[in-house]
């Protein structure tokens, strides 16, 4: 048995408000590359800032067409065996929910129901001036049809992805609402985040000095790989499927006989 995986089944098991934080790396096992990486889309152009975006319509333009190179990336993709386990384990009541960077909406098709978005999601696209929100496939069509930023049809508004671009501000409501359950937090579980985009990187170090367990599990050194309680540099996957196949049934569960 693999003592690591033990240990964090031992804490899972006996927490009571855990709280998992995802970045990039599990969803790349879906197939979704890092856009940080190399040869992902940043180390090939040069992202757009929301002011740049809301005053110059070249820069709409370049957005729209970075949007869709992303969305061909992550539109077919499927969740994968840590998305699934996240999603188990909350209905297991093992963990109060997922707070995430990511913006593919893998983690609510695999199942979960709470989970808070810091960076918003890429499945949608909201007017800047009324709020109002679209299908992001639908409106790529449009831009990719007409090559003009589609325009909202409700108010005529400037629309754009309702994720957080460089330069703009988390939700207000979103931040607080992880900060609060990071506090709360007995175990907290920061898996394929590098842990170095603030503010979200500072929830892992609000639940440290909340008094919560701290693990770490990323292919890569993190800043914060000294302050966590255990700290695992694996394939995200195989390591989630083991700490799942250790747990004790969770309360409620049916034991299926042999025979069934």
């Amino acid at each position: 048995m693999d003592a690591d995986l033990e240990r964090i089944a031992e804490w899972l098991g006996r927490a009571e408000r855990c709280v998992v934080f995802t970045g990039a790396g599990v969803s790349t096992e879906s197939g979704i590359p890092d856009f940080r990486s190399a040869g992902g889309v940043w180390s090939r152009t040069k992202p757009i800032l929301f002011d740049e975006y809301c005053r110059d319509s070249q820069a709409q333009i370049e957005y729209w067409r970075q949007r869709a190179e992303t969305h061909l990336q992550f539109a077919d993709a499927e969740p994968n065996s840590a998305h699934r386990a996240f999603a188990r384990w909350e209905a297991e009541g093992r963990i109060r929910g997922v707070i995430t960077q990511n913006i593919d909406g893998l983690h609510q098709i695999a199942g979960s129901r709470q989970v808070l978005e810091l960076h918003g999601t890429a499945r949608k696209v909201g007017c800047l001036d009324c709020g109002t929100l679209y299908d992001a496939q639908a409106m790529l069509a449009r831009f990719q049809q007409t090559q003009a930023v589609p325009r909202c049809d409700r108010c005529g508004g400037l629309t754009k992805h309702a994720t957080i671009s460089f330069g703009q501000a988390l939700p207000v409501d979103v931040l607080r609402q992880a900060m609060s359950w990071s506090r709360e937090a007995d175990l907290f579980l920061a898996i394929g985040s590098s842990l170095v985009v603030t503010p979200a990187a500072d929830l892992p170090v609000l639940a440290k000095e909340s008094g919560a367990r701290l693990v770490i599990i990323n292919r890569e050194p993190t800043p914060l790989d000294s302050l966590a309680d255990l700290v695992l540099r694996r394939a995200i996957g195989a390591c989630l499927e083991g700490v799942d196949s250790l747990l004790p049934a969770a309360p409620g569960a049916t034991v299926r006989s042999e025979a069934s």
